[in-house]
């Protein structure tokens, strides 16, 4: 009896938790997603710098040549690293 009590409370559970995420991000590996992970970038102060740059435009150009799993790979890299830079304050 109490195996059949478990399913459906383990589908409202999920059913709540996915009601309450506002804005899911998109999280496949497309075509769309490299974008969005472009655009969010651009919107970083550290996106210009390195290796961000570099990191940003490998992945746009792996994305637009069809490789999008090892572009969108790239793209969080360069988020990452751009995050990073950001956070660091510089001794002086």
């Amino acid at each position: 009896m109490r195996g059949l009590l478990m399913p459906p409370v383990l589908i409202f559970a999920l059913a709540v938790s996915a009601a309450a995420e506002p804005d899911p991000r998109i999280t496949t590996d497309t075509a769309e997603y490299c974008g969005s992970l472009a655009t969010r970038l651009a919107s970083l102060p550290a996106a210009r710098r390195e290796p961000s740059r570099s990191l940003a435009a490998e992945g746009v150009k792996l994305c637009g040549n069809g490789h999008v799993r090892t572009g969108v790979a790239k793209l969080r890299r360069a988020i990452r690293a751009a995050q990073a830079s950001t956070t660091v304050m510089p001794s002086q």
